[in-house]
């Protein structure tokens, strides 16, 4: 399935739930879309350059009926980009100090907590990296082994790997893509008694993973009136660093308060001022394809 159905989710009682949002034609066409088109052929490896490779490159082949189906759909405040193969979402800045929890949410959410507000819907961000040819997995559960002793067993998120970007302007007016560990620092507030004392490996421990993000999809609600919810769009957790198990995308293993999820900050003096318009890159990571700022590897 292309989007996960579950009735519980890790941990339980972190997920909070807003208001019920109602369901629009739109909305369950999006949902059904990509279940009902041939899947995009993701862009094939690079391989090594050669003195007889000065021929052009091929394009990357697209279905006609995605082809026309992708021209034509309209997703609101989102760009699917067959030229790079990302999925580009407006967005807007929400955040230069503090504590995370996210990396992006939906408007009046989780703004205090998330380094930008995204302006779109969370499923047909969902749905957009689908005609990608993303496959989602499922976010981090907990199934239960005793109901009566209340034992249970945690069950990591999965999905296809991608990575995440923020595209805005510098000062000189040009556009530059960065991937989103720029913008995050260990923060000062946990210190960690273990932490290495060595001035060299203790600045290492500062950054933020540059591993990719998992498309983990979220879940679907049981049908309620003959329709299904989409958890996503009611709670605003697209991309998170903590654990809430009802998230688009999140990180590749299960983070709680207790196991240091808080302790990441936004570092505000490389991002430009709250509310200036970010665009929100996702882009699906290929089978062998190197992580950003590294080299690939030498054969």
């Amino acid at each position: 399935m292309t989007f996960r159905t579950a009735t519980a989710c890790y941990p339980p009682h972190s997920v909070r739930f807003l208001p019920r949002m109602k369901s629009s034609p739109l909305a369950c066409l999006l949902l059904t879309l990509p279940l009902l088109l041939p899947a995009a052929e993701p862009p094939a490896a690079a391989k090594p350059a050669t003195a007889d490779a000065a021929a052009p490159k091929p394009a990357r082949q697209l279905s006609p009926e995605l082809k026309l189906a992708m021209e034509k759909l309209k997703l609101p405040g989102i760009k699917i980009n067959t030229e790079l193969w990302t999925v580009d979402v407006d967005s807007r800045l929400c955040l230069r100090e503090g504590l995370l929890e996210l990396i992006a949410c939906t408007k009046d959410t989780k703004e205090h907590e998330s380094i930008i507000v995204v302006d779109a819907i969370p499923s047909h961000i969902h749905t957009a990296l689908l005609l990608l040819g993303t496959r989602p997995g499922s976010p981090a559960t907990q199934r239960v082994i005793d109901q009566a002793q209340g034992r249970y067993v945690s069950i990591p998120p999965s999905g296809n790997p991608v990575d995440v970007f923020l595209v805005f302007k510098d000062d000189m007016g040009v556009e530059n893509q960065h991937p989103i560990s720029d913008f995050i620092t260990r923060s000062d507030h946990n210190h960690d008694p273990s932490a290495p004392s060595d001035p060299k490996e203790a600045e290492n421990a500062k950054k933020f993973t540059t591993d990719p993000f998992l498309f983990a999809g979220s879940i679907l609600l049981p049908p309620e009136n003959g329709v299904r919810k989409y958890v996503c769009d009611e709670t605003g957790d697209v991309i998170s660093i903590s654990t809430f198990g009802n998230e688009l995308l999140c990180m590749s293993d299960i983070h709680g308060h207790e196991n240091g999820a808080l302790a990441w900050q936004v570092q505000g003096d490389k991002l430009p001022p709250v509310d200036s318009k970010i665009i929100l890159r996702l882009k699906p990571r290929m089978k062998d394809q190197p992580a950003p700022g590294t080299q690939p590897p030498a054969k």
